[in-house]
């Protein structure tokens, strides 16, 4: 997840919406609780789960980039107003590549609440040069808090497992995407990454933690660690610290900190063979979900093999996932990710991202569910 996974529809300027976001923006810097509009659906507020999307902010190398109108209509018209994407890709990040990209968006009523940032192999892997790859981040955390950034999120593979997934075909000839371990799993280490043990990567990520918690701290910024996708226990030759529960758990331990948190994903959490629910209560009623991800594959065999299909039909409670989220007062956004490839956007032109992956009405879809999920939850919880 180095960059946004999508391109947004075009359309008109920005500033046409304006006039329909003001009452929930407005709300919101009230402080009030817009749950009820009148006798109709519950929405959200400063004390829920946010609904968000990815955007494309179309960073440059070296300089700003700022989402265009067309993206922002994108999203809003989704009723979406949190968005994520990728973070510039040179580091540091600085107030001045930042801020017109925030000012853009908060212009429109919507939130930059989540950016990834990329951890460098030397950090990884604890070669040399990884003190001043720290610093850039520790620099870049301090530009995020001060224009206003709440989470940075970001990855820590030994090696991640792309070679697994493979495209499948679901309900009327849509693209879905499978994974299956034994495609690669006798896959040699890569001459760049070598193997690593979980001895070498909890000692690398506890160096990189320790160092940069304290600044995220006083930066008043989050950081999300997600976790290995595919889970699956040996990739390319290197344990993988984030493959298993335990492995989450012992994460947030290291530094004991509402600044080190996890992106809970239920997704991931199933194809361990864990309950979504339990893992949920787990890290939510600790204040360590500083991101979520909003997925419901179809598991075959825990660890080996499953697909990810359409939201309705995976093996995850995603009603259930969300009731826990509000009991546990989560208020961060969650993101339904992973779109199926529907034959609208297929004739729009190729689909980037994964094998089976799918566009924009891929996108309208899992979004649409999402902020169902949302009001059911928020309606059960208030009855």
């Amino acid at each position: 997840m180095r960059s946004t996974r999508r391109s947004l529809v075009k359309g008109f300027a920005a500033s046409v919406l304006l006039p329909a976001l003001l009452p929930v923006a407005a709300a919101a810097e009230a402080g009030k609780k817009p749950y009820w509009m009148g006798n109709g659906m519950p929405q959200e507020g400063p004390d829920t789960p946010k609904l968000a999307d990815a955007i494309d902010y179309g960073w440059k190398p070296r300089g700003t980039g700022v989402p265009t109108d067309a993206a922002i209509r994108g999203v809003v018209q989704l009723g979406v107003y949190h968005v994520l994407a990728g973070g510039p890709p040179t580091l540091p990040w600085t107030i001045e590549i930042l801020k017109p990209a925030y000012d853009k968006l908060k212009a429109a009523g919507v939130t930059m609440g989540n950016l990834m940032i990329d951890v460098s192999d030397n950090i990884l892997y604890g070669r040399q040069g990884r003190d001043e790859d720290i610093e850039k981040i520790r620099q870049s955390l301090e530009a995020a808090g001060k224009v206003g950034v709440p989470v940075v999120e970001y990855n820590f593979y030994a090696h991640r497992a792309m070679e697994a997934y493979y495209e499948e075909t679901g309900r009327g000839g849509a693209g879905i995407t499978g994974v299956d371990y034994d495609r690669m799993k006798n896959l040699p280490p890569l001459p760049a990454q070598g193997a690593h043990n979980l001895t070498e990567m909890w000692a690398n990520i506890t160096y990189y933690l320790k160092a940069v918690v304290p600044t995220a701290e006083k930066a008043n910024v989050r950081m999300a660690l997600h976790p290995n996708d595919p889970p699956v226990p040996l990739s390319r030759g290197s344990q993988q610290i984030m493959a298993t529960v335990a492995g989450w758990k012992h994460l947030i331990e290291i530094v004991n900190s509402p600044a080190n948190g996890i992106t809970f994903d239920c997704g991931v959490t199933r194809e361990m063979g864990e309950d979504p629910v339990t893992v949920c209560r787990y890290f939510a009623s600790r204040d360590r979900i500083n991101h979520m991800h909003f997925r419901g594959p179809h598991i075959h065999k825990s660890y080996v093999r499953y697909d990810e299909g359409f939201l309705d039909e995976g093996d995850v409670n995603l009603f259930a996932v969300m009731r826990e989220l509000i009991r546990n007062k989560y208020t961060h956004e969650f993101y339904p990710e992973h779109p199926r490839a529907l034959d609208y956007d297929r004739a729009r032109g190729p689909i980037q991202g994964y094998p089976g992956g799918g566009g924009y009405a891929g996108d309208v879809y899992d979004i649409a569910y999402g902020k169902a999920m949302l009001q059911a939850a928020l309606i059960a919880e208030r009855s």
